[in-house]
């Protein structure tokens, strides 16, 4: 084709691709000078949003066609500068307002876990009902301990926790780290902790439960261990307030690994890939807000937990938590009925 010919051809695609771009570019500044206090209107093109990529697909195509064919310099930079703004408008970097993460908080989040609430409970009993059992035995029988602790790990567990020491719960190796080293030190075990649970879901699910099932017998086991030794009141208070954000956000990984598991096990009547995508996006979503959970619980944990509070008080918020979390994952984001 000759490339007057392939310019009449393709004319058409050509303005309303530059309609759009003059558009999207008009917005993203009309956004920055929304949050710097102003705002106007945009008149939109005539066709849907959804146009936007299709057109920019076809220019790509008409760029490479002008360059192959030896068109002319000017056309080939026109089209060229063409791709290059749509380009940056197709793959800029967008930052997360505040008001999305809040909706996403209060309402995708939890939506999305009370529909997938048979695998959750199922992630808390393969949790909660090991750690408890494990518990009870290990403080009826001490040297059960050593079934996952070797003699050092225990030494450094009671070390910890001991009464005498300055800040219970950090071991003797970082009794003299700041809030906010300890912070970070939570913050990295605690995603860690909750990524491995998510991703063991690969393993046809079976990995997110043996690391569900891990972390409930070695909890339990330490809650069993201190408690008999009699440091139960270093450990109880010192767990109470971030147990309830922590333990729950693993739960919730599990969950998200349970689903790519059971999309790998049981697809229905689609192909495993085809479930496989269908519930990873509820994955996400739920790693999502168990990693917001974790981060809340590392800022408890690092902050809260090792002052020299009360016990009654940190009971106390401790069982607000509990509250706060259950009130949260069964109501947030309902819609209210309204009487007909």
């Amino acid at each position: 084709m000759r490339q007057r010919a392939f310019e009449i051809a393709h004319a058409e695609v050509w303005d309303e691709y530059r309609r759009w771009l003059d558009h999207l570019e008009a917005g993203a500044r009309a956004g920055t000078s929304a949050r710097a206090g102003t705002r106007r209107r945009l008149p939109r093109p005539r066709s849907h949003a959804a146009a936007f990529p299709r057109l920019h697909r076809q220019v790509c195509v008409h760029y490479a066609l002008a360059r192959g064919r030896g068109y002319s310099p000017g056309l080939v930079e026109a089209l060229e500068q063409l791709v290059r703004r749509g380009h940056r408008l197709l793959y800029r970097r967008r930052p997360l307002s505040s008001a999305a993460a809040l909706d996403f908080m209060t309402r995708h989040f939890p939506a999305t876990l009370r529909r997938h609430h048979g695998v959750f409970w199922i992630a808390a009993l393969v949790f909660y009902a090991p750690m408890i059992m494990m518990a009870f035995a290990v403080h009826q029988d001490p040297q059960l301990v050593y079934s996952l602790m070797d003699a050092t790990q225990v030494a450094d567990l009671e070390a910890s926790y001991d009464p005498a020491r300055r800040h219970p719960g950090r071991g003797p190796d970082r009794q003299a780290d700041t809030d906010v080293a300890m912070f970070g030190f939570y913050i990295m075990n605690n995603i860690g902790i909750g990524f491995r649970t998510f991703a063991g879901g690969l393993l046809l699910g079976l990995g997110s439960l043996i690391i569900l099932l891990f972390n409930a017998l070695y909890i339990g086991a330490v809650a069993g261990y201190l408690t008999q030794l009699g440091y139960g009141s270093t450990f109880w208070p010192f767990v109470s307030g971030h147990g309830p954000f922590e333990l729950t956000a693993i739960v919730i990984c599990g969950t998200a690994g349970l689903l790519l598991g059971q999309a790998l096990v049981a697809p229905g009547n689609r192909t495993r890939l085809a479930a496989l995508r269908e519930h990873a996006g509820d994955a996400v979503i739920l790693v999502g807000g168990a990693a917001i959970l974790l981060v809340l619980a590392a800022v408890i944990e690092a902050f809260w937990s090792a002052t020299p509070a009360p016990a009654a008080l940190k009971y106390g918020i401790g069982l607000a938590g509990w509250g706060l979390v259950g009130l949260y994952l069964a109501r947030a984001g309902l819609r209210p009925h309204h009487a007909a």
